[in-house]
């Protein structure tokens, strides 16, 4: 679509927004109805460890929000000479998990607690026994449930709780309304009905009862939708908590706000049986969409939904990349003190083609990358490491490959039980900044699971990409269309993506490193255990 045409699809309102809240970024994007990227934006900012809490400031949720489409609107400008005084529909993501509390006037009453926190073991633990139903750690119902059984004070002053994505979504729009996907990492959903799943509902509410004061917790959470679903207007108020200048004007449909992992599946055409998809950054998951149940409950395994409600296996850890990017930054400190000004994306590139050149085991290299606690392999808390054999083979290549091993390794785990389930999976996309470097993390996802792995083009784009599909897929598909049937036949026809698969050394290498990595996990343990605290501890 050449400048003209796009200035008029900017100026008919036949564009479409997406906005993801991710860990460590803030990305807005806009699409045309091609799907094409118009513009985008994006605005960085990063978790904080306060008093024990992962949180976030939430005067940065707008502070981001504002930057992003700041840039977003003033690249529409630059680039197609208009104002962006009107969007087609508006989808919202962000981070799923977590916990928001707000009490009857909307008063935030406890720090935003994210999906990296770890500290809900007892109420999980409880309510997947209540449930028969896996209720990992950072799900909305365990933090909500600890807050109970420690007698937090805010508990009874509960009206409403909600998720990052729904929380952004509710002040746009004034609707306190949550997509399935998201919902699923909340509470339990009855994927007959779409909806929160009735009998646990009361099961919840008869524990609470004997523990506090609180109302039933159907009427604290979110109302649910499925992708497609109306789910409001941007309001006046919320235009302007968008666009302070006030160009944008209200009234932009909205589509059900949706987590980070149902955009993800969206931006990668797996919301369809037997298709799955693995998001590598800050955290890694893998989704994997269900033909069949499971056949009893898995501690290692969440059940979640697509944005439009099939069942999905999905294992998430909390941890990837961040141990990487650390040593990729002294890395890049030590090519600056050589008098070489390499930039961050330059070092990592560098050191993942090396990684390559290691060997599939890693020489008897072990790097554990927990920054934080990781209920996957029994880690309450993290220390990052690395420890060798004095007669390991320590290089370059093979301490890369290490790091970049360990960063699939918990994830494998989980991986390993659907197999024993015979759960197929015909195609598995990967996206995220863990699979930049082309080829790299493809191979060795596709060594850990022993199946090929997909990469597209478009999987760079992210959950606002997602996000910005959900919104046009609400406006514009066919009467009964369904999501899957509209993704894969007017988004992704011509763009699968080239598998990469591992060679049978990749894997039984691969394999010979989880063995020590799982060997060697009470070290981790130990360190947990004599390192208490930070730094400002010591």
């Amino acid at each position: 679509m050449d400048s003209i045409m796009m200035k008029q699809a900017v100026e008919q309102g036949k564009t479409y927004l997406g906005i993801e809240l991710g860990s460590t970024r803030i990305k807005a994007m806009l699409i045309d109805g091609g799907h094409r990227v118009v513009a985008a934006g994006g605005y960085d900012w990063e978790n904080s460890l306060v008093d024990g809490i992962w949180t976030y400031d939430m005067k940065q949720v707008w502070e981001g929000l504002q930057a992003c489409y700041r840039e977003l609107a003033g690249q529409v400008e630059q680039l197609y000479g208009t104002e962006l005084k009107t969007i087609g529909a508006i989808g919202i993501s962000a981070m799923m998990h977590g916990y928001l509390p707000f009490d009857s006037e909307g008063r935030q009453l406890a720090a935003f607690r994210t999906w990296r926190n770890t500290n809900t073991g007892l109420a999980a633990g409880e309510l997947s026994g209540l449930f028969d139903f896996n209720i990992p750690h950072r799900w909305s119902v365990s933090h909500f449930y600890q807050s109970i059984l420690e007698g937090q004070e805010h508990v009874e002053k509960v009206a409403f709780l909600t998720t990052l994505a729904g929380y952004v979504h509710w002040k746009l729009t004034g609707r306190k309304v949550l997509g399935v996907g998201d919902a699923s990492g909340m509470f339990p959903i009855d994927s007959e009905t779409n909806d929160f799943d009735s009998v646990m509902l009361e099961k919840f509410d008869k524990a609470a009862a004997e523990k506090a004061n609180v109302k039933p917790l159907k009427e604290l959470l979110p109302k649910v939708l499925s992708a497609g679903e109306d789910a409001g207007w941007l309001t006046v108020e919320g235009a302007m908590l968008l666009d302070p200048t006030g160009t944008l004007g209200e009234g932009v449909p909205m589509c059900p706000p949706e987590g980070d992992a149902g955009t993800g599946m969206t931006a990668t055409n797996s919301v369809l049986k037997r298709t799955g998809n693995v998001s590598a950054g800050t955290s890694i998951f893998a989704m994997v969409v269900l033909d069949r149940p499971l056949s009893r409950p898995y501690p290692q395994i969440d059940m979640v939904t697509t944005p439009d409600g099939k069942p999905v296996a999905m294992v998430h850890c909390n941890n990837c990349s961040s141990d990487i990017d650390a040593w990729a930054e002294i890395f890049r400190e030590f090519a600056s003190e050589a008098g070489l000004d390499m930039s961050r994306k330059q070092v990592l590139d560098m050191l993942f083609f090396k990684a390559l050149e290691g060997e599939a085991d890693c020489g008897g290299l072990i790097s554990y990358n927990f920054f934080s606690g990781e209920p996957i392999a029994e880690i309450e808390e993290g220390r990052p490491m690395f420890i060798r054999y004095p007669d390991s083979r320590f290089t370059l290549a093979n301490f890369m490959r290490a790091h970049l091993q360990s960063a699939l390794a918990t994830l494998k785990t989980g991986l390993d039980i659907l197999r024993s389930e015979d759960v197929i999976i015909e195609r598995m996309y990967g996206h995220g900044g863990y699979f930049k470097a082309k080829g790299v993390g493809q191979r060795l996802m596709s060594a850990a699971i022993e199946a090929p792995v997909y990469v597209m083009e478009t999987a760079g784009e992210g959950g606002a990409w997602g996000a910005a599909l959900l919104a046009a897929y609400m406006v514009k598909k066919l009467p009964g269309q369904s999501l899957g049937d509209y993704l894969s036949k007017t988004v992704f026809a011509l763009s699968e993506g080239e598998p990469v698969c591992a060679s049978p050394e990749d894997s039984a290498g691969f394999d010979r490193f989880i063995a020590e990595f799982v060997r060697a996990l009470p070290v981790q343990r130990k360190a947990a255990e004599l390192m208490k605290g930070g730094k400002q501890d010591a």
